[in-house]
């Protein structure tokens, strides 16, 4: 399928899709059903949506009550809120007492668009991926963020899902090529290792595709898993192409660049030409449109191209 969709619209036709399956699913939203799409879930089964209003303390409070109960609970609301408001509730509730709740707000990063700095949350997985017991991942695509979603409802424990608004292009047609704990390599290079992970995939596919036109074989891996990250598959990759460029729709403090960045600081030497850096440095956002905010903050394909070529 060719068109482009949001990774949000995954989000209530998959838990449908997982009530279906048979498992204990339940939702709960902080007045915004509609867009996070839980609302799909809540017109099939009204019973198994709760929405608390303008409380997203409370929406993880009732998810950690729901998942002592012995529920799958899944929290929607936007992802500056659904992560930022309720933080302390998420270490200390979910993630302490390593609860089976799934934290899984949309609208999240730069491609919030017009909502502006206030709402484009650019700290997410920073926030997320130094909890202990939670696991991270950063879907793609549609396709993606499916498997995500069912990868983290049949595995036992705290998730972050991190889900955005604006539509991207297909990456994936099968959700089973999309696993907790692996990268995939969607392109194959010698000269360089485009390490991406959300939206930035598709940004990372362009510039690869510029990049063959200047005689640049670039690599390009989807780190959709970010906690736990494929270790073994970026740092073949490294080796192989002696240096890494992470891509990502988040701060360059705390998200994927860090991550990468880590990972090769205990491996000395592999990374021979060191690491670059493609994500949003220490500012908030701004009001526009999409494709100007890309350019703008330099999240684009030609951003990308023009770190690699210079």
């Amino acid at each position: 399928m060719s068109e482009k969709r949001a990774t949000r619209a995954a989000y209530g036709p998959t838990l449908v899709e997982l009530v279906q399956e048979g498992l204990d699913v339940v939702a709960v939203d902080a007045d915004l059903s509609g867009s996070t799409t839980t609302a799909v879930l809540g017109k099939s089964y009204p019973e198994r949506l709760f929405n608390v209003g303008v409380a997203e303390q409370n929406m993880i409070g009732v998810a950690a009550g729901l998942a002592l109960s012995g529920k799958i609970a899944f929290s929607g609301s936007f992802a500056v809120f659904g992560t930022g408001r309720a933080y302390d509730q998420i270490r200390n509730t979910v993630c302490y007492a390593q609860l089976d709740v799934k934290v899984a707000p949309s609208h999240a990063g730069i491609s919030v668009g017009a909502d502006g700095g206030s709402h484009q949350m650019l700290e997410d997985i920073a926030l997320m991926r130094v909890l202990p017991n939670m696991r991270v991942l950063v879907p793609a695509d549609y396709v993606a963020a499916s498997a995500a979603l069912h990868i983290a409802a049949h595995t036992s424990g705290p998730f972050y899902v991190r889900l955005g608004r604006a539509a991207t292009g297909p990456v994936y047609s099968d959700r089973s090529s999309v696993r907790l704990g692996r990268a995939n390599v969607l392109r194959s290079g010698n000269d360089v290792s485009l390490i991406a992970c959300g939206a930035e995939v598709e940004q990372a596919l362009a510039a690869a595709e510029m990049l063959e036109g200047a005689g640049v074989s670039a690599e390009v891996i989807d780190a959709f898993s970010l906690k736990p990250l494929d270790d073994e598959t970026i740092l073949d990759s490294v080796s192989k192409t002696g240096w890494a460029v992470s891509c990502e729709e988040h701060s360059i403090i705390g998200g994927l660049g860090a991550a990468v960045a880590e990972l090769l600081a205990a491996h000395p030497g592999i990374a021979r030409r060191g690491q670059r850096f493609i994500g949003v440095a220490d500012c908030f956002g701004t009001s526009g449109q999409i494709d100007e905010l890309f350019a703008k903050f330099r999240l684009d394909a030609r951003s990308i191209y023009d770190v690699v070529v210079n």
